[in-house]
């Protein structure tokens, strides 16, 4: 695939960017409650795309959510209900990195839930999910989607980057030999859970720059917001000094002036 021009990508990033700005600020005034779903193959690009989405938002108001393994407590609870406390309030973005999904797709192919858990799964998401956007939380589900050789060639640059080696786990390997085991979960996930309610969308990512465009793209074209008028804001003089002095430096422990010896 012809990878979008880095020039094309950026101007555009940009733009889109700033898109999102005013859609957390509609958020944020009209009390929406917006969750957006990441799946897909480990190093299908989610990650990457929730950093460009959340770049210039406030943390306050859009949240990354991406939950550890489940604790000996969680795992003896409903299975929904250790993301139900996630899920947001009014005027908040949650972000889900990977999310209930998990057991359709590794649990399911690694072993980690039983047949009778996975049958109960794909009958309650569809439920769980209408309940949801019912109650008036805009629910969008993207799927990411990579073919085995790019994968591949993803694992093998984060194993060859000391930079991005945390990124890979003997779980993430071993999804190499196991490829047609997720493709199967995954298609009988989009069977049981793609609804008119809350359908999944595709996104196709062999070319990161255009996954990340497309799916931008996508979820603003899809919630119906608008720019909301700020109020003006202008700096206020600075008051005259009424005495105050600042203790002497050597008072006080400084960070020792590392960027000075670069500059030396």
């Amino acid at each position: 695939m012809k990878r979008l021009p880095k020039k094309v990508y950026a101007a555009e990033l940009v733009r889109l960017q700033a898109e999102l700005v005013k859609l957390q600020e509609w958020v944020r005034v009209e009390g929406a409650r917006v969750v957006v779903i990441f799946e897909g193959r480990d190093a299908a690009g989610k990650g990457s795309t929730i950093k460009r989405v959340t770049e210039f938002l406030n943390p306050r108001v859009a949240r990354i959510v991406a939950l550890p393994a489940p604790t000996e407590r969680e795992r003896t609870e409903w299975y929904f209900q250790r993301y139900v406390e996630h899920l947001p309030a009014a005027g908040e973005i949650a972000l889900f990195d990977r999310s209930w999904y998990n057991r359709a797709g590794v649990e399911r192919v690694m072993g980690f839930c039983s047949n009778q858990e996975y049958a109960r799964f794909l009958h309650q998401s569809p439920i769980f999910e209408r309940l949801l956007v019912e109650d008036g939380v805009l629910l969008r589900k993207y799927w990411f989607s990579v073919s085995d050789g790019e994968q591949e060639n993803r694992f093998r640059s984060r194993l060859e980057d000391p930079m991005r080696r945390w990124k890979l786990s003997p779980m993430d390997l071993e999804s190499i030999t196991r490829w047609e085991d997720y493709s199967r979960a995954k298609d009988e996930m989009f069977v049981h859970t793609d609804i008119p309610e809350a359908p999944w969308y595709v996104v196709e990512s062999e070319d990161k720059r255009s996954a990340r465009i497309n799916m931008i793209a996508h979820l603003l074209s899809t919630i119906p917001y608008h720019e909301v008028q700020r109020l003006p804001l202008d700096l206020p003089p600075r008051p005259p000094s009424k005495g105050y002095e600042r203790p002497p430096r050597e008072m006080q422990t400084q960070v020792p002036d590392h960027a000075a010896r670069l500059r030396g």
